[in-house]
């Protein structure tokens, strides 16, 4: 199909500050320069995110990288044939816990303040000091199973020897957990910002260390969209892609950024103060109320800079395999019977979709030599 002048597509997206590209693309024109009218639409979960794309309510949508990693093995969702032809984000998480339970940490280990990032051995005692107690489990929340986050969390965990078990975890939207710990419902969480920093403007938690203290410059958000879609209308995507590659490299630059968290605090989008959501895009992340700031500047990564290597600027946001295999392998260690070794190539490959990556750099780069 030959894309003509503003093609509608519907775009979903969820209310977080890596969602930066979807949204400045929107705001600054990027889209129509490419050809499309673009509808951006929020969706409360990542779950009804998904169902609204496997059913075409949604032509595409920023997704939680692993997500369509356990779409293709059966594990998540009816739709097999969810693609990833984009990285749009790296890194971007934070892990936030109650004041109430940061006070417990330091009781539990004799301390007069939490150090940053927060080393997981310091859990352990607390959590040993619950059970001697006989006090209930640390409640904390992730916004998906098939998620970053929750990877991250068992990764974080496993370096002091804490099984996921020893704590409850429970899933809910990342729209809910600042609210969700300052009612005391939960003792922290995982998620992405604005909510971190929301937690501690609001002096209800504290920001204890980031996925970027876990993992360094992973794929953390994609761009989604069905195989039968892009069979459709392949021209229509490589132009979406190309699109959003421009908003991500328009995003390196600092200023830019503040005007991002400018654009993005307004109520159609994140609906927050830009002293929430400026922070993780200028590469500061908050700890706790009256501290200094910690300096990340990978807080939240949208592209790479430009150098002589031809796809320089484009590494970050290429779906590379090593990034599908490092997900497959943490899918695996969480589900070793779902994520197999004898199906990890087919299904890395049919998610993992360089080969519309490359297309879209044709589009971008003749766009930009206009």
């Amino acid at each position: 199909m030959k894309i003509h002048h503003n093609t509608p597509l519907k775009v979903g997206f969820v209310k977080l500050t890596d969602a930066a590209p979807y949204i400045v693309a929107k705001e600054l024109g990027i889209y129509e320069k490419f050809g499309l009218q673009v509808e951006l639409l929020a969706q409360n979960s990542w779950s009804t995110l998904r169902d609204k794309l496997e059913m075409g309510l949604l032509d595409a949508a920023q997704m939680l990288a692993p997500m369509p990693l356990a779409n293709q093995v059966g594990m998540s969702g009816n739709r097999k044939d969810i693609i990833i032809p984009m990285i749009t984000s790296q890194n971007g998480n934070g892990v936030t816990l109650s004041k109430r339970l940061c006070e417990e940490i330091k009781l539990a280990n004799d301390l007069t303040k939490i150090p940053f990032p927060m080393p997981a051995k310091l859990l352990k005692k607390t959590l040993e000091r619950r059970i001697k107690d006989k006090h209930p489990k640390l409640k904390i929340a992730c916004v998906f199973p098939f998620s970053c986050h929750y990877l991250q969390l068992i990764d974080y965990l496993h370096v002091a020897k804490i099984d996921i078990d020893e704590i409850e975890c429970v899933f809910m939207p990342p729209t809910s957990m600042a609210i969700s710990l300052e009612s005391g419902d939960i003792d922290g969480f995982c998620a992405g910002g604005p909510y971190n920093a929301k937690s501690v403007r609001n002096d209800t938690g504290v920001t204890v260390l980031t996925s970027y203290d876990i993992w360094q410059d992973r794929a953390e958000k994609v761009l989604a969209i069905t195989q039968c879609e892009y069979d459709k209308t392949p021209e229509v995507f490589q132009h979406l892609c190309a699109a959003l590659i421009e908003a991500c490299q328009w995003l390196k630059e600092v200023p830019n950024r503040f005007e991002a968290a400018r654009i993005m605090s307004r109520d159609q989008y994140l609906d927050t103060k830009i002293d929430i959501v400026a922070p993780s895009l200028l590469g500061s992340c908050l700890t706790e109320e009256g501290q200094s700031p910690r300096h990340l500047p990978h807080y939240n990564r949208f592209s790479s800079i430009f150098s002589a290597a031809d796809d320089g600027p484009y590494a970050v946001n290429r779906p590379t395999f090593d990034q599908a295999e490092w997900l497959y392998g943490k899918l695996q260690h969480v589900w070793p019977h779902a994520f197999e070794n004898k199906i990890a190539e087919q299904v890395m490959k049919q998610c993992f979709r360089p080969d519309i990556f490359a297309k879209a750099i044709t589009t971008h780069k003749k766009h930009i030599n206009k």
